[in-house]
């Protein structure tokens, strides 16, 4: 099996796979009119209240475009922002920043959208003392930097991927019930197969599920599709070691009751799936525009 690449490899693929993506075939319109030795700074300008995150990858993708290029981040990571706010400055070859600017704020303007969705979740539930956490619902191949952006908007992070945790969902209980086993022997297996020290979860539908998992040494309970009434009465009937996850037709206009019954966390694959992109945008500052 080939080893994963490090995360900061996966970031300078995605990066690679993004630019081969829109600029592989060269920036015609540029190259056809704009001076290969016009030089000049841009400014990236915030549209629109949120929460900022991306401005790392935004950096990696001009100076991939161009090493000679100057990238000055105003405004770091994980800060609310408002309208009319500059939160970097990119300088050098003009060519060079219109060949990156549409792939710098894809990523920008995604990963924002989604650390301010995290965050609108969040704040809904401020001052309970359950997480808002994601799920693997992302776009693929951008899992990594998803994730990111959720953490910068104050969430936090469920499995990463596959290996990252065990997590028995309906799909396999219903594949392990053919086979004749029960809840409590799929729970066994699962504890017993385990790498020491992982936790093994479990998706239940019932109060009877989510007691037979965690007598059969679940250590985290997920309530799917649950009404915060029969969540609050199913966490009760729980020993108070099992940890509870709520997954499932929560929004935002529902969260701060579902995090009221007491559950640790709650899962939302919105925060990922279907974030609204922050308006931002890159303007070039024409005082500063120059033949070299």
């Amino acid at each position: 099996m080939n080893k994963a690449p490090s995360p900061e490899e996966q970031i300078d693929n995605i990066i690679d796979l993004a630019l081969v993506e829109d600029s592989g075939h060269g920036d015609i319109t540029s190259e056809a009119l704009i001076p290969a030795d016009l030089q000049g700074r841009a400014s990236i300008i915030i549209k629109e209240r949120g929460i900022l995150a991306g401005g790392e990858v935004a950096k990696k993708v001009f100076l991939s475009v161009d090493p000679t290029l100057n990238f000055e981040a105003l405004i770091k990571d994980g800060a609310k922002v408002k309208p009319g706010e500059t939160v970097a400055t990119v300088s050098g070859r003009i060519i060079s920043i219109l060949k990156a600017e549409r792939t710098a704020l894809n990523f920008l303007q995604r990963l924002s959208g989604i650390a301010s969705q995290a965050t609108k979740y969040v704040t809904k539930t401020r001052g309970l003392t359950t997480d808002i956490i994601d799920t693997r619902k992302t776009t693929p191949g951008l899992r990594l930097l998803e994730k990111y952006a959720v953490r910068m908007g104050g969430g936090k992070n469920h499995r990463l991927h596959l290996g990252d945790g065990i997590l028995i969902k309906d799909n396999h209980l219903a594949a392990l019930y053919a086979l004749g086993m029960s809840l409590k022997d799929i729970v066994s297996k699962a504890k017993q197969n385990a790498p020491p020290g992982m936790k093994v979860e479990v998706e239940v539908d019932t109060a009877q599920e989510a007691m037979d998992a965690a007598a059969a040494g679940a250590d985290i309970i997920m309530l799917d599709n649950m009404s915060p009434e029969k969540m609050r009465h199913v966490i009760g009937l729980l020993p108070g070691q099992v940890k509870t996850e709520a997954s499932g037709g929560i929004t935002l206009a529902n969260v701060r009751q579902a995090a009221m019954t007491g559950v640790n966390q709650i899962s939302i694959g919105a925060l990922t799936h279907s974030p609204k992109a922050l308006d931002i945008s890159l303007e070039l500052e024409r005082e500063t525009l120059k033949l070299s």
